[in-house]
């Protein structure tokens, strides 16, 4: 699939969207996507997706709020594996931004670290992370006449990295990409056995080469199942909590207050954004 963009005029904002998801890097980039424009809301709410960020500021940095404080974020920013909430702030003013959307198993070749080291974390400098080759990914973006090309700068940025990073031990590879492809309804312990690998085998390596433990990961990939659903209006909600995965929606209700900080019905009644399951929030509300 080649580059796609979009544009959005609506009470939201006003921008304009390009994304590719590089045929040539599947399994290693979800989508790189490329944001021009304004937004009326300044705070933007996130939850866990499964995927690591790579945020590189073309223009106006955004931040991350936490505790009531809004810290300014890396030119090049890495967040980790995200296991809550997140708070972001938007520049204020016209920004440009670029991101990239990273499977665990991509970001653990793309990096060359640990991963656990960075999950949970938002606000990473990329040149903490990789060193100097963060500027030239950052130098040949700006040096890019148009989004299409900078989105095509980074795919070629990561294809170099690539070239000389290390393999996934594989049986790890499969864990994560079942439960990826399950949407977390799926047994650890039967996976584990297929792997032949010992528990706690298995916990450590995971979390080295995905960032968290497989239960987590599975946690992670069943809310945003619910979160889909419950975004299109499939049903009732304990239908959607017993498709999703959950023993029933009071299980599924509790998993979203811990992974979003909100409840289904506070969910359902948030501004959200087009293509996206993420709340726009006003300023005051963190």
């Amino acid at each position: 699939m080649g580059i796609t963009s979009f544009s959005v005029e609506s009470p939201l904002g006003r921008w304009t969207m390009t994304g590719w998801s590089p045929p040539h890097l599947a399994g290693v980039v979800e989508s790189i996507w490329h944001f021009d424009g304004t937004v009326s809301y300044l705070r933007e709410r996130t939850f866990p997706s499964g995927l690591l960020q790579l945020i590189v500021h073309l223009g106006g940095r955004y931040r991350v709020v936490e505790n009531g404080r809004a810290e300014l974020c890396a030119e090049l920013c890495v967040g980790g594996l995200q296991t809550g909430p997140l708070l972001v702030e938007s520049p204020g003013s016209h920004c440009r931004v670029m991101g990239v959307q990273i499977h665990p198993i991509g970001a653990y070749r793309l990096f060359g670290t640990p991963l656990g080291e960075l999950a949970g974390q938002a606000n990473l400098d990329l040149q903490d992370v990789v060193g100097p080759a963060a500027r030239e990914l950052q130098e040949r973006c700006l040096g890019a006449g148009s989004a299409e090309e900078q989105v095509r700068c980074a795919a070629g940025w990561i294809v170099e990295r690539l070239a000389h990073s290390p393999a996934p031990d594989p049986a790890i590879a499969w864990t994560a990409a079942e439960i990826k492809r399950r949407q977390g309804a799926v047994s650890i312990s039967a996976l584990r056995e297929r792997t032949g690998l010992t528990k706690t085998r298995l916990a450590t390596m995971f979390r080295d080469q995905v960032g968290v433990t497989p239960k987590l990961f599975a946690r992670i990939h069943r809310f945003r199942r619910a979160l889909k659903l419950i975004d299109q209006g499939d049903g009732p909600l304990a239908d959607i909590a017993l498709a999703a995965g959950y023993y029933d929606q009071p299980h599924m209700n509790a998993e979203l207050r811990e992974l979003s900080g909100l409840a289904p019905g506070e969910f359902l009644a948030a501004v959200r954004y087009p293509n996206s399951v993420s709340v726009a929030e006003p300023a005051e509300r963190t």
